[in-house]
């Protein structure tokens, strides 16, 4: 039987998946996390995951659960049968379906297997993801019905009762700030501006208010207007 005192994160060291890290860790009493190295363009995600796992582990906090295993699978293959810009060097662009082409297909459903088998062999009930439908880049495998999909898939395929929880799927970017906030306050708040990483371009050197990135690409976008709304509601974070 599945504990459902225990728990698995897709952790790639963004904004997104960084709140949903530390939500677990008020949730569950031990957290156990997975990221991937897919060929991405910004595999920079990798070192500042590492980063962020160093800090939270060591930083004083009223979390509940426990960070335990890490894990870290190659998944290059993808690179090889995905056209996605986010898996080279072409220009970033909406396609004419609506779609960024930094969308890579069926990325999220792989994720989501691979920590199911983790999952299943560590007696793991709950899968976290940071995928949402609100503010987001019309990726069609964030949406909550794929979710719910994929929880019965996996459900059915091992035999066990996975639940996959997606706590961000209904907030803005800006309440996903707030749930950092809620979390661990400004020292938190400080650590993940510092330490995630959004931008598809790897861009680590310019530094802003919100975090390092180019400033135009359509995460820093995304991620620019969240923290612009958090900051106005929240003034005490202004720089």
């Amino acid at each position: 039987m599945l504990d459902k005192n225990k728990s698995i994160v897709l952790f790639s060291g963004g904004q997104d998946s960084s709140a949903c890290l530390v939500w677990a860790l008020n949730n569950y009493k031990e957290v156990q996390t997975i990221g991937f190295d897919y060929g991405q363009r910004h595999n920079v995600e990798l070192k500042c995951r590492k980063a962020l796992l160093k800090k939270l582990k060591s930083m004083p906090s009223d979390f509940t659960g426990t960070l335990t295993s890490d894990y870290i699978l190659n998944l290059e293959e993808v690179k090889s049968i995905s056209t996605s810009s986010l898996l080279n060097y072409q220009d970033i662009e909406i396609l004419d379906n609506g779609i960024p082409n930094t969308f890579v297909p069926g990325r999220n459903l792989i994720f989501l297997n691979y920590a199911g088998i983790i999952a299943y062999q560590n007696n793991i009930q709950n899968i976290i993801g940071g995928m949402c439908e609100t503010d987001f880049s019309g990726y069609p495998d964030c949406r909550n019905e794929t979710i719910i999909s994929m929880e019965k898939s996996l459900s059915l395929g091992m035999d066990e009762n996975f639940k996959i929880e997606t706590p961000l799927m209904f907030k803005s970017k800006a309440d996903v700030w707030e749930v950092i906030k809620q979390a661990g306050g400004k020292k938190l708040i400080d650590i993940i501006v510092e330490e995630s990483h959004t931008c598809y371009n790897g861009n680590r050197s310019n530094r802003f208010s919100w975090g390092y990135g180019c400033n135009s690409c359509p995460a820093c976008e995304l991620r620019i207007k969240g923290w612009n709304i958090f900051v106005e509601n929240n003034p005490e974070f202004k720089i």
